[in-house]
C-alpha cells in the first residue's frame, strides 16, 4: 500500500524551485533513502512531504490525504520527524529543559484541551526513552548532553509521536559508530517487522545502501536514478550526480554495494 505518494511537486523558498517536477511513490514497511549532493534538495523533499514547505506545483498525499488540506495536528499524528537541529528547530536550544520533558513534546499532537498528559502518554515517553537509549538521561538538561547523546533524545521525541510515517534528516548525524548502527538497526527493525515506513536523508552511501530498500538520487531537484541500492548505486551513477570518482565493490558482510573512494593520481606520478 502506497502511504507517501509524491506527483510532479515543485516547491522552494521563494528565490527559485529547489524540488522540479518531483514524482515518487513509498510503500508501507519500506525504508527509502535519499541521496544527491549539497543543494540537491533533499531537506526540501522532506519539509514537503510534512507541509512545511508548500507546493507550487503537483500534489503530495499521506495515506491518500492531500497534505495541503491537512492541518498541522493531523500532519503531526501520522508524520514523524528527526531533523539534523532538532533543538534548534524548537527553539530548545539554550533553554534547559530535561530530556523527559523535550520527548514528551512528542505527545503534543494527541494532549487533550486541558493539556494533561494521559497514563498512555507517559507510557509512550518511556518507552521512546528506552528505544533511543537516553532513559538513563531523562533527567538530564539537554544543555548539558553531547551532540550524539542531544540527537538521540530528538530520535526519541519522534517515537514517542507513534506515527506510521518517520521522517529522517541525517539521522546519524553526530553518533559515534556504534550509535550510528544501532539507531539505523532501531528504524530498520520499526520499518520491516512493524510495518512503519521510514525515509531518510543520507550523506553517508554506504549506510543507505546498507539499510535502506530502495535508494533516491536527486540532483537539482530532479529524480536521477531510483531503485534497489544495487541499480543505483553504481560507480557510473555515482560519478555523474557527485562528480567524484569512486570504486563500487559488494559488501562482503551484505552483498550490497560499498562504495569506495578513488583518490586522484598524485601530480606527476607515473601511471600505468
Amino acid at each position: 500500500m502506497t502511504v507517501i505518494e509524491v506527483q510532479d511537486a515543485t516547491c522552494g523558498y521563494g528565490g527559485g524551485p529547489v524540488i522540479r517536477g518531483l514524482s515518487l511513490e513509498v510503500a508501507q514497511g519500506e525504508f527509502l533513502g535519499i541521496l544527491g549532493p549539497n543543494g540537491s534538495g533533499k531537506t526540501t523533499l522532506l519539509r514537503a512531504i510534512t507541509g512545511i514547505v508548500p507546493l507550487e506545483a503537483g500534489r503530495i498525499r499521506l495515506s491518500g490525504a492531500d497534505v495541503a488540506a491537512l492541518d498541522p495536528r493531523a500532519i503531526a499524528r501520522q508524520v514523524a520527524c528527526v531533523m539534523q537541529d532538532g533543538a534548534t528547530s524548537i527553539g530548545a536550544a539554550n533553554l534547559a529543559f530535561s530530556v523527559r520533558e523535550i520527548v514528551t513534546l512528542g505527545r503534543t499532537p494527541y494532549l487533550a484541551r486541558t493539556g494533561w498528559e494521559t497514563r498512555r502518554d507517559r507510557e509512550a515517553v518511556e518507552q521512546a526513552m528506552e528505544l533511543a537509549e537516553v532513559a538513563d538521561l531523562a533527567d538530564r538538561p539537554v544543555t548539558e548532553l553531547s551532540g550524539g547523546e542531544r540527537q538521540r533524545a530528538f530520535i526519541a521525541l519522534a517515537l514517542a509521536q507513534e506515527c506510521d510515517i518517520i521522517l529522517l534528516d541525517e539521522p546519524t548525524n553526530h553518533l559515534d559508530i556504534a550509535h550510528q548502527i544501532a539507531v539505523l538497526e532501531l528504524f530498520a527493525g520499526l520499518t520491516h517487522r512493524h510495518g512503519k515506513t521510514s525515509v531518510g536523508v543520507f550523506h553517508d552511501l554506504n549506510l543507505a545502501a546498507d539499510y535502506c530498500d530502495r535508494i533516491l538520487l536527486l540532483k537539482a531537484g530532479r529524480s536521477a536514478a531510483v531503485g534497489p541500492p544495487g541499480e543505483v548505486l553504481t560507480a557510473g551513477t555515482v560519478r555523474d550526480i557527485y562528480g567524484a570518482a569512486v570504486l563500487v565493490e559488494p559488501n562482503p558482510a551484505t552483498g550490497r554495494p560499498h562504495v569506495f573512494l578513488s583518490r586522484p593520481p598524485e601530480r606527476g606520478a607515473e601511471t600505468v
